[in-house]
């Protein structure tokens, strides 16, 4: 049986954007499935039972001889599809230096980046609770320096990990991009903006729905 894959996301969302990305750069044929996430569709019954007890997104669904098996979190499941390919370099090092953006992406990166985005474009500062306002600057000040983080590291380097792109740009890459969409000036980063460009002219780019 071949391999068949299927990415349950919300299009919106930058985490399942990666694994879109990661899909068209490796030329992987991808089915999606949408759920709307602010209208709970991954906390239902079926979702929890079937797809993710998580009850999020995205969820990497592959289907060969072993049946039906799901992958949550986007960069296990980037991983999974770029397995033995170039977005994974081989030397030990250069691995390991992907595998630290990946994890700064997650734990630097997405928790500000991505979360202001979701607070000022999805749901909207009018209907955020006095505990989200709250956070908001704390949120900013750390995004920011995440960013500028990138942009010294983008100054001396073409990408993160090496000198092709590799899963580790594809991770900031998803959340970056649109960091406008938070607040953030990306033109107070040109280095970052010289990158993003990069990566857009890379043959198989597809953008962000």
């Amino acid at each position: 049986m071949v391999e068949a894959l299927t990415l349950h996301e919300d299009p919106r969302s930058g985490n399942c954007y990666k694994i879109r990305l990661t899909a068209a750069l490796l030329g992987l044929p991808l089915a999606t499935r949408s759920y709307d996430i602010m209208q709970g569709e991954t906390r239902t019954t079926e979702f929890l039972s079937k797809v993710n007890p998580n009850g999020r997104i995205p969820v990497l669904q592959i289907n060969d001889a072993s049946g039906a098996r799901f992958l949550p979190e986007s960069n296990a499941a980037c991983w999974y599809l770029a397995h033995g390919s170039a977005l994974i370099p081989q030397e030990r090092f250069a691995q390991a230096d992907m595998l630290r953006w990946m994890f700064f992406e997650q734990y630097n990166h997405e928790p500000n980046v991505a979360t202001l985005r979701f607070w000022l474009r999805f749901v909207g500062e009018a209907r955020l609770s006095a505990e989200q306002r709250g956070q908001m600057m704390a949120k900013r000040i750390a995004g920011c320096a995440a960013l500028d983080l990138m942009d010294r590291h983008l100054a001396e380097h073409s990408f993160f990990a090496g000198d092709a792109v590799t899963l580790a740009d594809i991770a900031l890459f998803a959340y970056t991009h649109v960091a406008e969409e938070g607040g953030f000036g990306l033109g107070d980063y040109p280095h970052i903006l010289a990158w993003i460009a990069r990566v857009q002219a890379l043959p198989g780019f597809v953008a962000m729905d």
